[in-house]
């Protein structure tokens, strides 16, 4: 869906340099390049909405890594010991299992919030589930680790959020995620935030979003460990990555950052096993320092707001486009503010017999083998309900949408026939 924008732009940065540097043919810092670092705290500065009133990111607080997958790891391993537990709200993306388990040992703790977040039913009508029943609470937070330590013998180290969040595509309003802060510095547990999709929130008027680091600067439980920085403390840390908002996944480029410095060495040490090229750290570098070849010599804009402003615009055009087929069809759906795709409510079209997750599972293998429609089923992200689905909606060619939301009729039309 982006091609068009991103390969002409990739080929110019990659010719803008007239000669290679000749310090990128050595070994680099194992943290990233300090101009790169420099780049993507500017960039993260913007994108997070960052001001003078929350103060500067520091740049040795920045990580680049191979992917956000390496950094997460990286930053959980420096966290936690192996069988120590990762909070995690339900539902949540399916591969945070492998990427904290695989190598580092650590156990997924789920969080259910249904049962807490004061929401009698899933949905507060009958055209749409409430996104309040995924809200972290405290009440919520307590019980998860009551049940860890307890039932589990699992000490929790972690609390691990999505926010944007993925599958839901919805954000955490900021009051969930001062809350969740305060929660986490009160027990001495380290709340990660994932961010990749910052960049993708395409409905701004309504989807809220604020950044945990930015709600963190300003809480005023925060603790300064050095003059530099936000002043978040040891407990809150952030990761992006390229391979959401810019769609660069081949170019294997995460980020962290943390201000905790008794975990900083360790950090760029581990790094060291998953580091970027420098040959691309110099062409993201190139890319975050662009400015826009349509700005003025007035007024310039940054390549990267031009290009993620209208990244959100074909987001929004896809996300309308298919929550409209999901209300004329009457498929109950969460209203989608942010992210690549949309939450959808199929329980009424599952088979009767069979425990919940055989139902769901009959489901999706309908949907996919007779319709070749596929969606990421809910149980594969524990959710707390059977017949939830994720649709990535911007995944496909315009005409691969379109013969989408056909056979999704087709689909409908034959179940209620």
């Amino acid at each position: 869906m982006l091609e068009d924008l991103l390969v002409p732009a990739l080929t110019e940065f990659s010719k803008s340099r007239k000669a290679f540097p000749a310090d990128a043919i050595y070994y680099q810092p194992t943290h990233g390049r300090e101009p790169l670092r420099l780049a993507v705290t500017n960039y993260l500065e913007d994108l997070l909405d960052l001001d003078d009133s929350n103060g500067s990111l520091d740049p040795e607080g920045i990580v680049v890594g191979a992917g956000c997958n390496a950094v997460l790891e990286n930053l959980c391993v420096s966290l936690a010991e192996p069988g120590q537990g990762v909070m995690i709200p339900l539902p949540y993306y399916a591969a945070f299992e492998f990427d904290l388990g695989s190598r580092a040992g650590l156990e997924v703790i789920p969080v259910p919030t249904m049962e807490y977040s004061g929401c009698s039913s899933i949905s507060d009508d009958d055209s749409s589930p409430s996104p309040n029943a995924y809200y972290l609470t405290r009440a919520a937070l307590d019980a998860a680790k009551e049940k860890s330590i307890n039932d589990l013998g699992i000490e929790p180290r972690i609390l691990l959020i999505s926010h944007p969040q993925n599958p839901l595509g919805i954000c955490y309003p900021p009051h969930v995620i001062k809350e969740t802060i305060d929660w986490c510095r009160e027990n001495k547990i380290h709340l990660i935030s994932d961010e990749i999709y910052a960049g993708s929130v395409y409905r701004k008027d309504t989807a809220d979003f604020s950044s945990a680091l930015k709600l963190a600067s300003s809480s005023s439980s925060a603790s300064t460990s050095s003059d530099k920085g936000l002043g978040l403390g040891p407990y809150v840390h952030l990761v992006y990555a390229l391979s959401k908002d810019f769609a660069l996944s081949g170019l294997r480029v995460g980020v962290l950052y943390s201000e905790n410095q008794e975990i900083r060495l360790p950090l760029q040490k581990l790094n060291d096993l998953c580091s970027v090229s420098s040959q691309t750290q110099l062409l993201v570098e190139d890319m975050m320092t662009a400015k826009s070849s349509s700005s003025s010599s007035s007024s310039m804009t940054s390549w990267t707001n031009e290009f993620l402003e209208e990244n959100q615009r074909r987001i929004r055009q896809r996300g309308d486009a298919w929550q409209s087929c999901l209300n004329e069809l009457d498929i109950p759906h969460l209203n989608g503010t942010a992210g690549l795709f949309c939450w959808m409510d199929f329980s009424k079209f599952l088979p009767k017999e069979g425990t919940a997750g055989e139902r769901e599972r009959k489901l999706y293998l309908e949907l996919l083998q007779d319709y070749g429609l596929l969606f990421t089923p809910g149980d594969s992200m524990k959710n707390e309900l059977p017949g939830f689905f994720r649709c990535v909606f911007t995944a496909a060619s315009d005409h691969e949408f379109d013969l989408g939301m056909e056979r999704l009729k087709k689909f409908v039309h034959d179940k209620r026939a």
